[in-house]
């Protein structure tokens, strides 16, 4: 009889202690829920460009095409490699002329869902994004009237242009070049990732490490900034709110937005990483000179938080945060148009280091 009844209790102890698990299991969800979106499996809409498959194909050309470059060595794809996380894994990137530029290039995968694009917000969207480096000069150092000639001057071009653009005199131009940039960068979207699944519902799609990684994620803070869709890009923070990090991790004489709007109150605030993938886009920060993703939340604590975090915690923020490297695009290099002896020529001035 003491037997059967050692074993009641014990079956019900057990009990209480599973539907307890699940309870809390479920309470986690719920609060994850309130700070976090899943990526849509489908292509998103983005304000004012209808997105068609003539755009998305014209796109994707447009993206991996070096000959946009007044060198004609660069692409959008050199600094956002997309077989690299959508980056180029330097500090800062390497453009016209072999210079260096001066911010960490952000990752062009799910730049579709933040705010406004760049580390600073100057451009509004992914179209006013994409004129920006073909036109900076250390970057891709071009123009529009030149990038125009480039297009107009290949018949390959042109009649796609045509086929995104219907009835318009001159489709081949600079704006609707960037149109067609966005559209293909609006589906390089990474969902699936196992945080995902678990935002879906599989609660069993993390493990205890990840989910006391992302218990603490949410009790210290973190998603304070880092919400929503990206995990972070929805808003505007000051780096080093409680703690400036070190002159090499924040230089001095990079102020951040303030370049924008030129108000004091906006001095070294910067748009607030988005943390998709980010297991595959070291390195990190703006100035790009930390590559450890452990060392990278332990700073983020400090200077944003004022709290030392234990090596347990930051250990298990760290295995959280790679459970959001989603399903990577399928990329197909495209097969380019062919140029025409009415094609502007590559400057030959710039073929060898400075």
């Amino acid at each position: 009889m003491r037997a059967i009844i050692k074993t009641l209790i014990g079956a019900s102890v057990f009990s209480m202690a599973v539907q307890g698990g699940a309870f809390a299991q479920s309470e986690l969800l719920e609060e994850a829920r309130s700070y976090f979106k899943p990526i849509p499996h489908a292509v998103p809409s983005v304000k004012n460009n209808t997105i068609t498959r003539e755009k998305i194909d014209l796109g994707r050309q447009l993206f991996f095409d070096p000959r946009l470059s007044l060198s004609g060595l660069l692409s959008c794809n050199s600094c956002h490699n997309l077989g690299m996380g959508g980056d180029d894994n330097l500090e800062t990137s390497i453009g016209h002329g072999w210079q260096k530029g001066p911010r960490n290039a952000p990752t062009v995968l799910n730049a579709v869902f933040n705010l406004a694009q760049f580390w600073d917000g100057r451009a509004e969207d992914l179209k006013e994004q994409a004129k920006g480096p073909v036109q900076a000069g250390v970057e891709m150092a071009s123009t529009p009237e030149r990038v125009e000639a480039v297009l107009n001057s290949m018949p390959g071009y042109t009649e796609q242009f045509s086929r995104a653009f219907p009835g318009e005199e001159l489709p081949a131009n600079f704006d609707n070049m960037a149109k067609a940039i966005e559209a293909y960068e609006a589906t390089l979207i990474t969902p699936a990732s196992k945080f995902d699944l678990f935002l879906e519902g599989n609660e069993n799609a993390l493990n205890a490490q990840e989910k006391q990684g992302l218990q603490v994620f949410m009790d210290t803070g973190c998603a304070a900034c880092h919400g929503g869709v990206n995990i972070g890009g929805e808003g505007y923070y000051p780096f080093g709110v409680v703690e400036k990090p070190g002159a090499d991790i924040l230089p001095v004489n990079d102020k951040g937005r303030f370049a924008v709007t030129q108000t004091a109150e906006e001095e070294y605030v910067f748009r607030a990483s988005p943390l998709r993938n980010i297991d595959l886009t070291a390195p990190y920060f703006h100035s790009g000179k930390v590559w450890d993703l452990k060392q990278a939340v332990s700073i983020m604590a400090s200077s944003q938080l004022g709290a030392e975090l234990s090596e347990e915690d930051i250990d298990a923020i760290t295995v959280f945060l790679k459970t959001l490297t989603g399903e990577q695009p399928s990329v197909e290099y495209p097969i380019l148009p062919v140029r025409t002896n009415t094609t502007p020529l590559p400057d030959p001035s710039v073929m060898t280091a400075h």
